[in-house]
């Protein structure tokens, strides 16, 4: 019988899952980064994260899989840094919609460049087939919201966004971090005065 204060066996075994699968993800991520979607294996995603085949296949179907599951939480991330920024640059008085964009735009910007080998992984174009389709889609998604910033100026807001989503990749490709940080700079004064 256990005490109130021992986790049930339940509850460590869920603990216990919980860590397996953040290691995948995170072994899964080192090994892409490091050599690429196409060159990892599976194998060396459970040798990086000291868990077997077995584990693997529980938490995902697969490498497309990881990989997948770690777009959807950058992506996850990002959406929680762009809308913390517009809050605040509410809570500061701004209401103009470029304002707001733009906040959101510099917090979209710095997510990219704080996890920059990550944002290159998905840049690159070396991953799961078909996964260009779901950058398409995310771009979208993202025009869409934006969309209701700008109270649907759909030519604005093309323009706004195809330009941040070209300063996105420059940034992170960039081999030098400062210029980056300096070209992400003068691009958002740049899509500022559009308007």
């Amino acid at each position: 019988m256990s005490s109130d204060t021992e986790p049930s066996v339940t509850a460590r075994t869920s603990e216990r899952g919980a860590a397996t699968r953040t290691a995948l993800l995170e072994a899964a991520r080192e090994a892409f980064i490091t050599c690429g979607f196409a060159e990892t294996g599976v194998t060396d995603v459970v040798a990086r994260a000291g868990a077997s085949v077995g584990s693997l296949y529980h938490h995902f179907s697969g490498k497309a899989d990881l990989y997948l599951t770690l777009f959807e939480d950058f992506q996850s991330r990002q959406t929680q840094r762009t809308r913390h920024a517009i809050q605040e640059a509410r809570s500061r008085g701004a209401s103009e919609p470029m304002s707001l964009f733009l906040a959101g735009a510099r917090a979209y910007l710095d997510g990219c460049l704080a996890e920059r080998d990550l944002t290159a992984l998905f840049l690159r174009g070396d991953g799961p087939t078909g996964f260009e389709v779901v950058m398409r889609d995310r771009l979208r998604q993202w025009t869409r919201r934006s969309a209701a910033l700008f109270e649907h100026e759909d030519a604005l807001v093309l323009v706004v966004t195809g330009a941040l989503a070209a300063v996105v990749q420059e940034v992170t490709l960039s081999e030098d971090e400062e210029r980056a940080r300096v070209i992400a700079e003068q691009a958002l004064a740049l899509i500022g005065r559009i308007h």
